[in-house]
């Protein structure tokens, strides 16, 4: 009898990891599949509004910041400063990248139960997550910064990657160099990527236009720029490669269910968040 409840709690133990895994639908990040995902975009939809079936919300809050929303609940905030707006939400996920006060905070609330660092504890030393909230995997891969005195932290950069609803969302972070081919094929096929398009603070032009032509994502959403003029640079640059749509709003969701035929640039416009009155 010691034998067989033995054997059964090995058994229990060993399924508890599949379990939480069967709750999140499958990506193709890495096992990258010629099946084609699909998008669906509600321009409207406020960040309090249920996330429909089979969806992703994303909500562009300022600068590098967005607002990752899952249907159960789950809410993902990258770069967090510390202020997402007027709203008693907390996130139950931040990254943070510590190339400029503006992509971090080191106070975050203790009440937010996984802060994620793009950065090791020590210069240089990088880090690796792999945190799994069943309906989400958040992931990073490491990549260089330069740092404030105008040399290179290796590895003080993270480009973190959420796979949720089969979907392989990714943000570029403070990117500063073409990731080599080894961090590509650590971040797989993205269906949706937000990108630096600041034009200099983060990668020139001509380099984030080569990154996002190789990514190949479907959707590309446009960050960290800081005037029109830079935002219409990189549309520019882009335009033959990808369509443009300007959304004229903050949120958008994604599904795998109606990519567009053509890999498409959407360009929200941030919006803090706010409570309902």
């Amino acid at each position: 009898m010691l034998r067989f409840v033995t054997a059964l709690l090995l058994s229990l133990a060993a399924a508890a990891p599949l379990a939480a895994q069967q709750d999140r639908r499958p990506s193709h990040c890495i096992a990258v599949a010629d099946a084609a995902p699909g998008l669906e975009y509600l321009h409207k939809a406020a960040w309090t509004d249920p996330v429909p079936e089979f969806s992703v919300r994303l909500h562009y809050i300022a600068h590098a910041s967005f607002l990752i929303q899952t249907r159960g609940g789950l809410n993902a905030v990258t770069d967090f400063t510390g202020f997402i707006g007027s709203t008693t939400m907390i996130p139950d996920v931040v990254t943070m990248n510590h190339a400029h006060d503006t992509h971090w905070t080191a106070n975050p609330d203790p009440a937010i139960k996984h802060p994620l660092k793009g950065w090791g504890e020590t210069h240089g030393a990088g880090v690796e997550h792999y945190l799994d909230l069943g309906e989400m995997l958040v992931r990073n891969v490491s990549t260089d910064i330069r740092s404030q005195w105008g040399g290179t932290e290796e590895k003080g950069n993270s480009i973190f990657v959420f796979e949720v609803e089969g979907l392989c969302i990714g943000h570029l972070g403070h990117l500063h160099h073409e990731p080599t081919d080894a961090q590509y094929a650590a971040l797989g096929r993205l269906d949706v990527v937000m990108v630096p398009v600041d034009g200099g603070y983060t990668l020139p032009l001509p380099t984030i236009i080569r990154v996002v032509e190789r990514l190949k994502s479907s959707v590309v959403i446009p960050m960290h720029w800081f005037s029109e003029m830079a935002l219409g640079a990189f549309l520019d640059g882009v335009s033959e490669s990808f369509a443009i749509e300007v959304t004229g709003g903050a949120s958008l969701e994604v599904s795998l269910r109606d990519l567009p035929p053509r890999p498409t640039v959407m360009v929200l416009r941030p919006s803090w968040l706010r409570d309902p009155e």
